[in-house]
């Protein structure tokens, strides 16, 4: 409910090692959208693990020659949890990730 745009599933993401390739998700159908309406924003919201960084980057080179920004959500620590127990992974994303505070 907090965001009020367009959505596209891809269905999963890339996995060699899982025989998962780019023809067994919707890149596809997600060419033709941007065929056929006005984006312009596509935002990545992918799990952050390597399949996930990885599908993340096929996508971004797959848009590449388009007209359209390319976003990532943001990466860090989930609401209610303790600083002390993050990892350094987790702690470095989320202040990459950071915004200004309102």
């Amino acid at each position: 409910g907090g965001y009020q745009g367009l959505y596209h599933v891809l269905g999963g993401c890339l996995s060699p090692l899982k025989g998962i390739s780019p023809s067994d998700l919707s890149f596809d159908q997600l060419m033709q959208r941007l065929e056929k309406l006005p984006i312009r924003e596509i935002i990545l919201a992918m799990s952050p693990t390597v399949e996930g960084d990885a599908t993340a980057l096929y996508l971004d080179q797959l848009l590449e020659n388009r007209d359209v920004s390319v976003t990532q959500i943001g990466r860090g620590l989930p609401m209610g949890s303790h600083l002390e127990a993050t990892d350094s992974g987790t702690l470095r994303l989320a202040l990459e990730s950071r915004r200004p505070y309102h």
